[in-house]
């Protein structure tokens, strides 16, 4: 974890922010964090790793990021360990890394026990003291699997799902269009893909994100299409089957506005089959199936 941290702070895209260790080359930390270790050899799991975000919309200074850090070690019980506090500063929204050896200087170790329920209280408490957005109940957020939990312990790096669910809150937040919707999510490198039914009208959203497609269930249960066209559709009375063809939203919106314009005030007409043909075949669409501040 030292040597993946100090790659990012080498290449410019990170800094440290506050340290215990005496060194600052990854061969003597390491060495430093070993001299404790053996205070507890047969300690199989000794090095906690953590990383702690912000939201899109918030910010703060790196002396309170560093503060709320150092608050956050302390609340999960490293009183008295070794520990270094990296910034990244390779993505949209600001995070640390924290990397704490969980043996203490007097030998004691940190308990690890329930540590995700005890990250989630600290976490609650923080956001209020520097005024940050409150994130949702976790029950909200789908449960991370085995491997990508693996993924982000070995890497370091938050899995890609609970960051395509975080941009996707962000964004919907806002009174937007199904258009809006889709080009704000381009903006964050996520593409759109509306599936079709036969009869044209569309039956379920799935996005594209760092080369991964995901149902919109997958990424978190209310992101499915059934609970999120209530939110675009009643902004913006948006017919669903002028979008029969998949993918080209913004190929669509020219005819959204015929249909509408054709219409009745006020009216839907949820039959009308588009007059235009995008050369793709309806049903035969492929899909393929592949928050919390802190992650593991």
């Amino acid at each position: 974890m030292l040597c993946y941290n100090q790659k990012k702070v080498d290449k410019g895209d990170g800094s440290v922010l506050e340290t215990n260790l005496t060194s600052d080359k990854v061969a003597m930390q390491t060495r430093e964090f070993n001299l404790i270790r053996q205070l507890r050899p047969n300690l199989s799991k000794a090095v906690y790793h953590t990383s702690l975000s912000l939201p899109y919309t918030d910010s703060l200074s790196d002396k309170k990021f560093t503060d709320l850090a150092r608050e956050y070690l302390e609340g999960m019980g490293f009183n008295d360990n070794q520990y270094i506090i990296y910034k990244h500063l390779d993505q949209d929204h600001s995070h640390v890394h924290i990397v704490a050896n969980r043996v203490m200087f007097s030998g004691d170790v940190v308990s690890d026990s329930h540590d995700y329920k005890r990250s989630e209280a600290i976490v609650r408490k923080l956001e209020l003291k520097y005024n940050l957005t409150i994130l949702k109940e976790s029950k909200e957020s789908n449960v991370l699997s085995k491997g990508e939990i693996e993924k982000c312990l070995r890497t370091g790096e938050a899995p890609e799902r609970l960051e395509l669910q975080r941009i996707i809150n962000e964004i919907i937040k806002h009174n937007l269009s199904i258009f809006d919707f889709e080009k704000k999510l381009k903006e964050k490198k996520v593409n759109v893909k509306l599936n079709a039914s036969q009869e044209g009208k569309i039956s379920g959203i799935s996005f594209e994100y760092k080369g991964k497609t995901y149902k919109g269930s997958q990424v978190n249960r209310n992101l499915s299409w059934n609970k999120l066209k209530i939110k675009l559709y009643e902004q913006n009375r948006v017919d669903p089957v002028i979008l029969k063809n998949t993918g080209r939203i913004k190929e669509n919106q020219q005819e959204a506005r015929r249909v509408r314009n054709t219409s009745e005030p006020n009216s839907f007409n949820y039959s009308q089959k588009p007059k235009t043909d995008l050369g793709e075949n309806p049903g035969t669409e492929k899909v393929n199936k592949p928050r919390l501040r802190r992650r593991r």
